[in-house]
């Protein structure tokens, strides 16, 4: 693994920038003073050197205007020949100050021209105002005499130091020409330089950013990539600066995290797939010993009926041939075989019919639970006209199931409700129906003597009851065989204690078959006073039941078990 770099890319960004900037920043100030100096030079070359030369030159044209002004006023004494040396006198005086002003920084020139001031100054003194006054005197021969003999070598001496004054002018401006060529050449070099450096600083700033940053991420990001492919085990290289070495040693901790995390998954899979494997061994397990209770149940009940019904049979010839040829406990002891046999008999073919449920089926079809309650209607007639009960419903739907086994659940309803009724209140039956999504459920009301809370749930468990046989007759299997049936046909059951005032309200789904399943707006139930449309059974006119009658069974009575409510006071 390669080592990161110590400097941070902040720090080498800035350490470049300060460099690059520090070298610019000394090549401006070089071409500051560059420039100054250059266009100082310039500024003497074109406000000096040229105007001093035509000065120079002027000058010397001025003073040989005196000289030819002197000259001629020798020679015809006349006044206005002496124009030209009072106009040369006049600019002599203004180009040498001009002249002095713009020399005080060239001293040597300056002595130069004093000196040309001076002998110009001795000249006039010497030769031109004594010719003046001598023309005015004796004449112009004895001037032009004058001059012949006093001015010529003065006159040539004077021209030649204007001369050397504009010879020295001249080299001032060769010299400042070429100072400001040297400058101007510098200058030029240091832009190049400057462009230089920042050509240079962009090429290493380019080159660093690929080293530090370009490649970096790249090998990171083809590290990355690995990792997401499904390479959890690959380490990411910490390389680069200190900022993309800690970015990878994060992405490394992600990524032993997820790896640590999917090693917990796979464990936990594995644990549940091991548990998945206990449990479904187990299921099948449990589905066997099932089939073999039920079988067992199913065997047991058949094979009992025989020797029960022996039993019973021999137990009631006796009660029937000696009845009161014995005393008074034997009659009570017969009278208790035969009870117990009865009740046996009972037992076990509502445990034969439970044991049934989902064995023997003839497949699910179309049921129409209108039709289905006509023949419950029919089967719980007599205990009706026992009972003067009611026996109404409404709206019932076609459900896909069996035939058989919804017209069990729900003559057991039924006759749970008229069993379970209030002395001396003729028991109402109302069977309602409502879709809810994918289900109907159906409602069987009644105004009997209810179910506590706490019991709702205990009811539906097989053998349990909540009064003593005596009190209601059967065998507490009913309701198991209700709950059978409705989870056989994929729904679910269940006591609703809020929602009758008094009575019982036990609610069941079933499913809508598929083709019907679409979103309906769920409906209120029909009220168990047979609000809408409904189908009436009163109690059937008539007497008494036989006396037969009275001690059987009503049909789908034994469903319900006895002692399942509990009587309210």
């Amino acid at each position: 693994m390669r080592s990161p770099l110590r400097w941070t890319l902040r720090r080498r960004v800035t350490a470049l920038c300060v460099i690059v900037g520090v070298v610019l920043g000394m090549l401006a100030v070089s071409a500051t003073v560059v420039a100054t100096s250059n266009r100082q030079h310039l500024d003497t070359l074109l406000t000096k050197t040229g105007p001093l030369r035509t000065d120079g030159q002027a000058l010397l044209s001025a003073l040989v205007d005196q000289q030819t002004g002197i000259r001629g006023y020798a020679v015809t004494a006349n006044d206005a020949d002496l124009a030209p040396y009072r106009e040369g006198l006049q600019r002599e005086t203004a180009l040498i100050a001009s002249m002095d002003a713009r020399l005080h920084d060239q001293p040597e020139i300056r002595r130069e021209l004093h000196t040309v001031r001076d002998h110009a100054e001795q000249w006039r003194e010497v030769v031109a105002e004594p010719a003046i006054e001598l023309t005015v005197r004796s004449g112009p021969e004895a001037a032009q005499a004058f001059l012949t003999a006093q001015t010529g070598d003065r006159f040539t001496e004077l021209r030649g130091e204007v001369e050397a004054l504009q010879q020295s002018i001249l080299d001032l401006r060769n010299s400042v020409a070429q100072n400001a060529r040297g400058t101007g050449n510098t200058l030029v070099l240091l832009l190049i330089l400057a462009a230089i450096v920042v050509v240079l600083a962009g090429l290493a700033l380019l080159t660093s950013l690929n080293r530090l940053v370009i490649g970096p991420v790249t090998t990171l990001a083809g590290q990355v990539r690995e990792v997401a492919g499904g390479a959890y085990q690959r380490e990411i290289e910490q390389v680069g600066p200190p900022e993309l070495a800690a970015l990878a040693s994060d992405i490394d901790g992600m990524r032993r995290r997820i790896a640590a995390d999917l090693d917990e998954v796979r464990q936990a899979r594995e644990r549940i797939e091991w548990v998945n494997g206990q449990l479904e061994r187990q299921a099948e397990e449990l589905v066997r010993s099932n089939r073999d209770l039920e079988q067992f149940a199913y065997v047991a009940s058949h094979d009992l009926q025989e020797p029960l019904r022996k039993v019973a049979s021999f137990c009631q010839l006796l009660q029937r041939r000696y009845a009161g040829k014995l005393d008074e406990r034997a009659d009570q002891y017969i009278a208790f075989a035969v009870d117990g046999a009865q009740r046996m008999q009972r037992l076990i073919n509502d445990l034969l019919a439970f044991s049934r449920i989902g064995r023997l089926t003839t497949g699910f079809t179309d049921v129409d639970l209108d039709a289905v309650m006509a023949d419950v209607a029919g089967q719980t007639e007599s205990t009706r006209r026992y009972v003067g009960g009611e026996l109404t419903w409404s709206d019932l739907p076609v459900i896909r199931g069996e035939e058989t086994l919804l017209t069990n659940l729900l003559a057991n309803l039924v006759g749970n409700s008229l069993k379970f009724r209030r002395p001396d209140v003729p028991p109402k039956v109302h069977v309602s129906a409502r879709r809810l999504g994918d289900e109907w459920e159906i409602s069987c009301q009644d105004n009997g003597i209810g179910i506590e809370p706490e019991f709702a749930d205990k009811i539906f468990v097989i053998f349990q009851r909540l009064h003593a046989k005596d009190a209601y007759p059967g065998t507490g299997i009913g309701l198991a065989i209700v709950k059978k049936i409705v989870e056989y046909h994929g729904g679910r059951v269940w006591v609703d204690p809020d929602a009758v005032a008094e009575g019982t309200m036990i609610r069941f789904t079933l499913p809508v078959p598929p083709e019907l399943r679409e979103p309906v707006e769920p409906a209120e139930a029909p009220g168990a006073d047979g609000e809408g449309e409904s189908s009436t059974v009163p109690a059937p006119a008539g007497g008494s039941p036989t006396a037969s009658e009275a001690d059987a069974t009503p049909p789908g009575e034994s469903a319900r078990p006895a002692g399942d409510m509990k009587q309210t006071v």
